[in-house]
């Protein structure tokens, strides 16, 4: 891949709607990729767009939201959907490239809630590689043509935080969770387990005594339960704590699936086994524990942010996502396009 795949960045637009996006906080893994993608360090980067293996649609849905919707406070998608169309009419009207294959050799990132609507229902982008935080089979996410992008909390450095590692035999908690009452699986999750329990530390607001990172560097499992939405930077504060995360989720297509087992370095819990989680984490002997802990931190490279990027780390392995996407299309001069699902 780092010898041969191409990517070539549409270059209309401006900022701040396009070619760049929010680099700090909850979103900030869609403006790192917008950014690395449009450094002249990127080495995947086309010298032209008659090179490239695919195309980046270079819009920030977050900065559209900021820009577009918070300051007027209301969420008709119409604006949205304008954004999109008027920046794909030119691409399409300016360049061959889009209508040579229906955008199926083309992509987009973002880690906002609101990002599938661009293509929700809307034939003309059926066909676009969506690389996606949102990454929700249940709401059309499909494995085969769409990546997932995993969700990070970037603050004055690229580590979410300064989580500090200890060895399992201090891990007195055996599985913790702090986080807001956002949706369904959450209000599940506390309805069964918050304030219940000293194995199963479920909070809404953390005790003045304890902080996040020291809950989450003694905790042997960490509880990784959707929020609004799927993702969650849950998953990635558990690789830099040591802990195994317990993904409670239904419908979370896990980033790099392609590639990593998560069986091997996880626990997934359905949402209706919430109340048997305490059984189903004690049934999980300590030989098994440790080696899943093991994979923790031998995964844990995917999952790190380097600007520029390193060989495997986080950046590297969603453009990878994206490569395996692009050997699924073969492009045919006569038969315009066509799919190998």
């Amino acid at each position: 891949m780092e010898r041969r795949f191409k990517i070539w960045v549409y270059e209309h637009g401006d900022p701040p709607l396009f070619h760049a996006g929010p680099m700090k906080e909850i979103y900030s893994i869609e403006g790192h990729l917008i950014d690395h993608l449009e450094s002249p360090e990127n080495p995947f980067a086309a010298a032209n767009p008659d090179e490239a293996h695919v195309f980046f649609l270079p819009i920030s849905i977050a900065k559209i939201v900021h820009f577009l919707y918070l300051p007027r406070g209301d969420y008709d998608r119409k604006r949205l959907h304008r954004v999109a169309d008027d920046y794909l009419s030119v691409a399409s009207h300016k360049y061959p490239y889009w209508n040579r294959s229906n955008g199926a050799d083309h992509f987009f990132a973002s880690c906002h809630d609101w990002a599938p609507e661009i293509s929700l229902r809307r034939p003309q982008f059926k066909n676009l590689i969506r690389v996606l935080c949102n990454a929700n089979t249940s709401e059309g996410f499909d494995p085969k043509r769409d990546a997932t992008l995993p969700e990070i909390k970037i603050g004055y450095n690229l580590t979410p935080m300064n989580l500090n590692q200890i060895p399992c035999g201090d891990r007195p908690i055996l599985a913790s969770f702090a986080g807001g009452l956002h949706g369904s699986v959450r209000k599940r999750l506390f309805e069964y387990w918050k304030n219940k329990d000293k194995d199963i530390q479920v909070h809404e607001y953390l005790p003045k005594n304890i902080s996040y990172p020291e809950m989450l560097s003694k905790s042997k499992f960490c509880i990784c339960a959707s929020g609004y939405e799927v993702a969650s930077p849950r998953l990635i504060e558990s690789f830099h704590a040591g802990c195994v995360p317990v993904i409670v989720s239904d419908g979370y297509s896990l980033p790099f699936s392609d590639v990593l087992d998560w069986t091997k370095f996880s626990v997934h819990i359905p949402v209706d086994k919430i109340p048997e989680m305490k059984k189903i984490l004690q049934g999980i002997g300590e030989d098994e524990y440790r080696e899943k802990q093991e994979n923790v931190f031998k995964v844990k490279r995917h999952f790190v942010l380097h600007r520029p990027p390193q060989a495997y780390d986080l950046l590297n392995m969603v453009i990878h996502s994206v490569w395996l996407r692009r050997l699924n299309l073969r492009l045919n001069p006569v038969i315009r396009y066509t799919m190998q699902i």
